[in-house]
């Protein structure tokens, strides 16, 4: 449609229509029928444009939103504007512009105020029109070429009534914002503007350039009758009356060729009528055919049930003596599920002997367990005894060193010197060691690599705490006092990083 090609339009937009008829899509039936009403109104048949907007406009109200029916309203105001029946399109426009207000649609609120001002302008109504081309200006604040569009129906307001140079000024300014010349034809009719106002005026030679200006565009045929007349009113008004009769004989001239156009086209609307009548011949055509290939279908599918109808009986005697097999299956089955309950009960007895040994193997656990904690007890006492031996060996030491017969005796002072070294050894911690990593075989190694930061001191005293001696024995042991015991295990378990509230023994024992 907008690269003027009306006829495969029009086939297109039949096609759509008949579609979204039969399928009831209203949406789509009312846009088909509504943008056939243009390529009509394009081909300049108003008549058969309004049919199918009035058609549209049925469909819109009947079956959708206030918003559809707006656009219809608005397309059906225009056609009576070109058709100059002025009082008709201000009643369509404004039917159009109470709905986008009711509905709170401002922009489409703007655009019908623009063209209520617009069709006033046209009919002579002019404190109207510029009331509401002034309303229209917020609205359309969004849309640069609707707004520019606007001030030029001001423009025009102005110089109808009577104040040129402000027309002309205003004209002017909107020229210079005009970022799309060709919308609407603004430009057009800003220069017309700006013509005629230096026209009333009296400003002639500036009339004939704009009016030049506006011929070296290339309008259409109607739009270079006005320019036409107004440069025969220019000469004659500055008594140049040779120019005026030429530009007079050029009105006539495009009038007459405008007349062709029209006939013209009455020609190409009538071909177009016929091609699209033919087009729904051919539609018409399509459907009988559809039809008689639908029966076709029909007939296949009643040969097919027959088919299946067929193949159902064979499948039924195969069924009987499926169901034959099946029978004998299931007392095969009853036979192995027999075989199946006894293979169970061998299966029950097998897991209580299971039980049983997992039984004694728990006994055995606890036994060992107990066997540990006996051996870490005898550990214990050793480690008890031998700590009480070395305090009793260093006491005995402490008396004889202070005698004065030890200095006289270089031998007996030989012996307490190697006494004194046995003391310092650690092969009884070392033996100590052996047999603690005998009964809580990995233990150590575990606990290093939990804990690299810890000290021989730091493990020895460990291991104490992990055979559960009491604070007393580990006092007794260590040679240091129970509140000393409780202070290591509490910088014991900072060092170690334990989680408040855990206690050292737990922890251990978890390792």
């Amino acid at each position: 449609m907008w690269k003027k090609d009306h006829i495969k339009s029009l086939e297109l937009l039949t096609e759509a229509r008949a579609m979204a008829e039969k399928n009831h899509w209203y949406l789509q039936q009312f846009l088909a029928t509504n943008n056939i009403g243009v390529n009509y109104y394009s081909l300049l048949d108003y008549g058969e444009a309004l049919n199918y907007y009035l058609e549209s406009y049925t469909i819109a109200v009947k079956k959708l939103e206030p918003k559809h029916e707006m656009v219809v309203l608005n397309n059906i105001a225009i056609l009576y504007s070109k058709e100059e029946d002025y009082s008709k399109a201000k009643e369509y426009f404004k039917k159009a512009y109470d709905i986008a207000k009711k509905n709170k649609d401002l922009f489409k609120t703007g655009m019908y105020a623009m063209n209520l001002g617009n069709v006033c302008n046209e009919a002579g109504n002019l404190k109207e029109a510029r009331a509401y081309i002034i309303e229209s200006l917020p609205y359309l604040k969004t849309d640069i070429d609707m707004y520019l569009l606007a001030e030029t129906g001001l423009a025009e307001n102005d110089l109808l009534m009577g104040h040129a140079t402000q027309a002309r000024d205003k004209a002017t300014a909107i020229l210079s914002q005009l970022k799309t010349p060709g919308f609407n034809d603004t430009w057009l009719s800003l220069m017309l503007v700006i013509t005629e106002s230096h026209i009333k005026d009296q400003q002639y030679i500036e009339a004939v350039v704009f009016a030049n200006k506006i011929l070296a565009s290339k309008p259409n045929v109607d739009v270079k009758k006005n320019v036409f007349g107004l440069l025969s009113e220019t000469y004659s008004k500055s008594g140049r009356y040779d120019a005026a009769l030429q530009y007079k004989d050029s009105v006539i001239a495009a009038e007459k060729k405008l007349y062709k156009i029209k006939n013209s086209q009455l020609y190409n609307n009538s071909r177009v009528k016929f091609e699209i009548q033919d087009y729904k011949n051919q539609i018409t055509i399509n459907t009988e055919k559809l039809a008689a290939e639908r029966k076709l279908f029909y007939y296949i599918i009643v040969v097919i049930i027959a088919i299946v109808l067929i193949i159902i009986l064979v499948l039924r005697n195969l069924s009987v003596k499926h169901r034959q097999k099946q029978l004998l299956a299931e007392r095969n089955e009853k036979v192995m599920a027999l075989e199946l309950e006894k293979e169970k009960n061998e299966n029950l007895l097998l897991e209580q002997q299971i039980k049983e040994r997992e039984t004694t193997g728990l006994l055995e656990q606890e036994r060992l367990k107990g066997e540990i904690e006996a051996r870490n007890r005898k550990l214990s006492a050793k480690a008890l005894y031998l700590s009480g031996r070395n305090e009793l060996i260093e006491d005995i030491l402490s008396s004889v060193s202070g005698t004065t017969e030890l200095s006289k005796n270089p031998a007996l002072a030989g012996h307490i010197k190697t006494l004194k070294t046995h003391l310092k050894t650690n092969d009884e911690w070392d033996s100590f060691l052996t047999h603690f990593e005998e009964v809580n075989q990995g233990f150590l190694s575990r606990l290093k690599a939990k804990q690299p930061a810890l000290t021989a001191n730091d493990v020895r005293f460990i291991t104490y705490i992990y055979m559960n001696l009491s604070t007393k024995e580990i006092a007794s042991m260590l040679n240091i006092t129970a509140e000393a015991i409780r202070k290591r295990k509490e910088r014991l378990a900072t060092k170690m990083e334990l989680p408040e509230g855990t206690s050292l023994y737990d922890y251990l024992s978890f390792i």
